[in-house]
């Protein structure tokens, strides 16, 4: 008989900025290695971001990867972030990162990929604490707060390339390639964040390799599903009742 172990989400560690490199790293290698195998139907095929394909997904990873090792290409992304007329400013800069690279070929993609990755995970890496500390401007759901640099370049990165990672690997109908030390602490940082976000006692069980089960308080919603699903339903990617329709940023 198996027994697992239940987690009080107050005992989630953070994450440190010497871990979050660790798990940028090892996101990009993985990020890659998905690049690599796909066949060259497969770069065409459409993901749940309604405008993006596979290839346009791609690109915007890369291009994230790139701003991150030269303050010109951060400069230049910023610039339609900060230029938008409407809608969310983060819309007007990944439709730049993509129409950038429209006329890269996929092994341009993944070869450039390759390169930037590195320098993107040793710039993050050496970041100033105090530009870490500098306050920026959300778009909605999360407009009313003002997130430290710091939480965008050590959590929100990370998150974003597994997240795509799951829509690239859903669009091409493959599993996910997912562990326990991996994808399984990147989720319970969303646990993490997601409890204290809706700040409700609640038992949560999730289920598959990057799962756990995690209680917060006493008594409260009890809620079962696979790890996966719950960070697509707390993306939006998917609809969630109660508890489960606390957005978590991604």
């Amino acid at each position: 008989m198996t027994t697992t172990s239940t987690t009080r989400v107050q005992d989630i560690p953070p994450l440190s900025r010497a871990e979050a490199m660790d798990l940028a790293a090892a996101e990009y290698g993985r990020f890659i290695d998905l690049l690599r195998s796909l066949a060259p139907d497969e770069w065409q095929r459409q993901t749940e971001c309604e405008d993006w394909d596979v290839r346009a997904m791609a690109s915007h990873i890369l291009a994230e990867a790139e701003s991150h090792a030269s303050m010109r290409e951060t400069a230049h992304q910023m610039r339609a972030y900060r230029k938008a007329k409407s809608g969310p400013m983060i819309d007007a800069m990944t439709a730049l990162q993509v129409r950038d690279r429209a006329n890269l070929s996929p092994d341009e993609i993944a070869a450039r990929f390759e390169r930037a990755a590195p320098r993107s995970v040793r710039a993050r890496r050496r970041m100033p604490g105090l530009v870490r500390r500098m306050r920026m401007k959300v778009d909605p759901p999360f407009d009313r707060e003002r997130w430290r640099l710091g939480y965008l370049m050590d959590v929100i990165y990370n998150r974003d390339a597994w997240m795509h990672r799951v829509d690239i690997s859903r669009a091409i109908g493959r599993d996910v390639v997912l562990t326990a030390d991996h994808d399984g602490r990147l989720v319970a940082g969303v646990v993490a964040e997601w409890a204290s976000r809706h700040g409700k006692p609640c038992r949560l069980t999730l289920t598959g390799p990057a799962g756990g089960s995690y209680v917060a308080g006493e008594g409260g919603e009890t809620i079962e599903l696979d790890a996966v699903e719950f960070c697509r339903i707390l993306s939006g990617r998917a609809e969630g009742a109660g508890l489960m329709s606390t957005e978590v940023p991604f």
